[in-house]
Protein backbone atom coordinates (compact mmCIF):
# COMPACT_ATOMS: atom_id res chain seq x y z
CA UNK A 1 0.00 0.00 0.00
CA UNK A 2 1.57 3.25 -1.39
CA UNK A 3 0.75 6.83 -1.50
CA UNK A 4 2.02 8.66 -4.11
CA UNK A 5 1.38 12.51 -4.34
CA UNK A 6 0.90 14.78 -7.04
CA UNK A 7 1.26 18.62 -7.48
CA UNK A 8 -1.91 19.98 -8.94
CA UNK A 9 -1.47 23.23 -7.74
CA UNK A 10 1.04 25.25 -7.28
CA UNK A 11 1.94 28.96 -5.28
CA UNK A 12 1.78 30.79 -8.14
CA UNK A 13 -0.89 29.14 -9.73
CA UNK A 14 -3.00 29.45 -6.44
CA UNK A 15 -1.84 33.10 -6.32
CA UNK A 16 -3.34 33.79 -9.77
CA UNK A 17 -6.34 31.97 -9.34
CA UNK A 18 -7.62 33.99 -6.05
CA UNK A 19 -6.77 37.52 -8.21
CA UNK A 20 -9.31 35.89 -10.82
CA UNK A 21 -11.70 34.62 -7.73
CA UNK A 22 -11.64 38.12 -6.26
CA UNK A 23 -12.00 40.27 -9.32
CA UNK A 24 -15.55 37.58 -10.16
CA UNK A 25 -16.54 38.51 -6.44
CA UNK A 26 -16.49 42.14 -6.98
CA UNK A 27 -17.99 41.71 -10.77
CA UNK A 28 -20.97 40.53 -8.64
CA UNK A 29 -20.87 42.02 -5.56
CA UNK A 30 -19.09 45.48 -5.79
CA UNK A 31 -17.97 47.26 -2.85
CA UNK A 32 -19.35 44.41 -0.68
CA UNK A 33 -21.95 46.41 1.29
CA UNK A 34 -24.35 44.22 1.00
CA UNK A 35 -21.94 41.20 1.07
CA UNK A 36 -20.79 38.84 3.59
CA UNK A 37 -18.18 36.01 3.23
CA UNK A 38 -18.53 32.70 4.87
CA UNK A 39 -15.46 30.36 5.55
CA UNK A 40 -16.48 26.99 6.40
CA UNK A 41 -14.73 25.15 9.43
CA UNK A 42 -11.99 24.12 9.51
CA UNK A 43 -10.42 24.58 6.30
CA UNK A 44 -12.22 26.83 4.14
CA UNK A 45 -11.69 29.90 6.77
CA UNK A 46 -7.95 29.79 5.23
CA UNK A 47 -9.36 30.56 1.89
CA UNK A 48 -12.13 33.09 2.83
CA UNK A 49 -8.94 34.98 5.12
CA UNK A 50 -7.34 35.35 2.02
CA UNK A 51 -9.91 36.78 -0.25
CA UNK A 52 -10.73 39.02 2.13
CA UNK A 53 -7.16 40.06 2.64
CA UNK A 54 -6.62 40.14 -1.47
CA UNK A 55 -10.21 42.30 -1.50
CA UNK A 56 -9.04 44.70 0.66
CA UNK A 57 -5.14 45.52 -0.06
CA UNK A 58 -5.04 45.00 -4.23
CA UNK A 59 -8.85 45.84 -4.56
CA UNK A 60 -9.58 48.90 -1.73
CA UNK A 61 -12.54 47.07 -0.74
CA UNK A 62 -12.78 48.37 2.58
CA UNK A 63 -15.62 46.85 4.55
CA UNK A 64 -15.51 43.36 4.26
CA UNK A 65 -17.67 41.28 6.78
CA UNK A 66 -16.27 37.67 7.27
CA UNK A 67 -17.43 34.71 9.02
CA UNK A 68 -16.33 31.31 10.41
CA UNK A 69 -18.74 28.63 10.21
CA UNK A 70 -18.48 25.08 11.75
CA UNK A 71 -21.51 22.50 10.26
CA UNK A 72 -19.84 19.30 11.78
CA UNK A 73 -23.43 19.04 13.47
CA UNK A 74 -25.53 19.79 11.07
CA UNK A 75 -24.22 17.28 8.64
CA UNK A 76 -26.39 14.39 7.82
CA UNK A 77 -23.30 11.88 8.53
CA UNK A 78 -22.58 13.61 11.78
CA UNK A 79 -23.71 10.08 13.88
CA UNK A 80 -22.37 7.37 11.84
CA UNK A 81 -18.55 8.23 12.07
CA UNK A 82 -16.68 5.77 14.77
CA UNK A 83 -14.61 8.93 16.66
CA UNK A 84 -15.80 11.74 17.82
CA UNK A 85 -15.90 14.93 16.01
CA UNK A 86 -14.21 17.60 17.38
CA UNK A 87 -15.96 21.57 16.94
CA UNK A 88 -14.36 24.02 15.55
CA UNK A 89 -15.92 27.35 16.27
CA UNK A 90 -18.15 29.74 14.83
CA UNK A 91 -17.95 33.24 14.51
CA UNK A 92 -20.66 35.19 12.63
CA UNK A 93 -21.07 38.62 14.49
CA UNK A 94 -23.03 40.04 12.26
CA UNK A 95 -26.17 39.60 10.64
CA UNK A 96 -26.97 37.98 7.32
CA UNK A 97 -30.78 38.95 7.11
CA UNK A 98 -31.41 39.95 3.40
CA UNK A 99 -27.53 39.97 2.49
CA UNK A 100 -25.92 37.94 0.26
CA UNK A 101 -24.16 35.78 1.41
CA UNK A 102 -20.96 33.95 -0.36
CA UNK A 103 -20.10 30.47 1.16
CA UNK A 104 -16.65 29.80 0.62
CA UNK A 105 -15.15 26.20 1.07
CA UNK A 106 -11.79 24.30 -0.36
CA UNK A 107 -12.64 21.57 -2.00
CA UNK A 108 -16.60 21.00 -2.95
CA UNK A 109 -16.43 17.20 -2.75
CA UNK A 110 -20.06 15.36 -2.00
CA UNK A 111 -21.79 18.62 -1.15
CA UNK A 112 -22.72 17.62 2.36
CA UNK A 113 -20.40 20.00 3.90
CA UNK A 114 -22.44 22.89 2.08
CA UNK A 115 -25.69 21.12 2.43
CA UNK A 116 -24.88 21.30 6.42
CA UNK A 117 -23.33 24.56 6.02
CA UNK A 118 -27.31 26.02 4.41
CA UNK A 119 -28.79 24.57 7.26
CA UNK A 120 -26.85 25.99 9.72
CA UNK A 121 -26.57 29.69 8.04
CA UNK A 122 -30.91 29.23 8.88
CA UNK A 123 -29.36 30.38 12.25
CA UNK A 124 -28.21 33.50 11.20
CA UNK A 125 -31.15 34.89 9.42
CA UNK A 126 -32.46 35.11 5.92
CA UNK A 127 -29.91 35.96 3.36
CA UNK A 128 -31.28 37.52 -0.13
CA UNK A 129 -29.22 35.36 -1.80
CA UNK A 130 -26.48 32.60 -1.47
CA UNK A 131 -23.43 31.73 -3.65
CA UNK A 132 -20.49 29.01 -3.04
CA UNK A 133 -16.90 29.74 -3.93
CA UNK A 134 -14.51 26.44 -4.03
CA UNK A 135 -10.71 26.51 -4.85
CA UNK A 136 -11.48 22.62 -5.91
CA UNK A 137 -14.47 21.42 -7.73
CA UNK A 138 -14.18 17.48 -7.33
CA UNK A 139 -16.58 16.69 -10.76
CA UNK A 140 -18.08 13.07 -10.50
CA UNK A 141 -17.98 12.78 -6.44
CA UNK A 142 -21.14 14.54 -5.49
CA UNK A 143 -24.02 13.27 -3.49
CA UNK A 144 -26.22 16.21 -3.80
CA UNK A 145 -27.39 18.33 -6.37
CA UNK A 146 -24.86 21.54 -5.48
CA UNK A 147 -22.23 23.23 -7.73
CA UNK A 148 -20.18 26.17 -7.09
CA UNK A 149 -21.12 29.81 -8.57
CA UNK A 150 -17.07 30.61 -8.22
CA UNK A 151 -14.57 27.77 -8.88
CA UNK A 152 -10.97 28.00 -8.95
CA UNK A 153 -9.91 24.58 -11.19
CA UNK A 154 -12.26 21.66 -11.77
CA UNK A 155 -10.69 18.30 -11.42
CA UNK A 156 -11.77 15.19 -12.23
CA UNK A 157 -10.61 12.40 -9.83
CA UNK A 158 -11.32 8.93 -9.59
CA UNK A 159 -12.61 7.35 -6.43
CA UNK A 160 -9.19 6.56 -4.29
CA UNK A 161 -7.73 9.52 -4.98
CA UNK A 162 -7.65 12.35 -2.36
CA UNK A 163 -7.40 16.29 -3.22
CA UNK A 164 -5.71 18.31 -0.55
CA UNK A 165 -5.30 22.03 0.12
CA UNK A 166 -2.24 23.14 1.53
CA UNK A 167 -1.96 27.11 3.14
CA UNK A 168 0.98 28.67 3.67
CA UNK A 169 -0.62 29.98 7.25
CA UNK A 170 -0.87 26.85 8.06
CA UNK A 171 0.90 24.16 6.01
CA UNK A 172 4.19 26.13 5.25
CA UNK A 173 3.26 26.45 1.78
CA UNK A 174 0.16 26.94 -0.88
CA UNK A 175 -0.03 23.59 -3.05
CA UNK A 176 -2.97 21.95 -4.14
CA UNK A 177 -2.02 18.14 -4.35
CA UNK A 178 -3.58 14.78 -5.80
CA UNK A 179 -2.87 12.20 -3.33
CA UNK A 180 -3.49 8.19 -4.93
CA UNK A 181 -3.79 5.39 -2.55
CA UNK A 182 -2.40 2.63 -4.14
Amino acid sequence: MGMSNKTLLNAKEIEIILHRLACQLIENHGDFSNTVLIGLQPRGTFLAERLALLLKDNYQIQNIQLGRLDTTFYRDDFGRREAPLQANSTQIDFLIEDKNVVIVDDVLFSGRSINAALSALQSYGRPRNIELLVLIDRRFSRHLPIQPDYRGRQVDVINDETVSVHWKEKDQNDTVYLTTNS
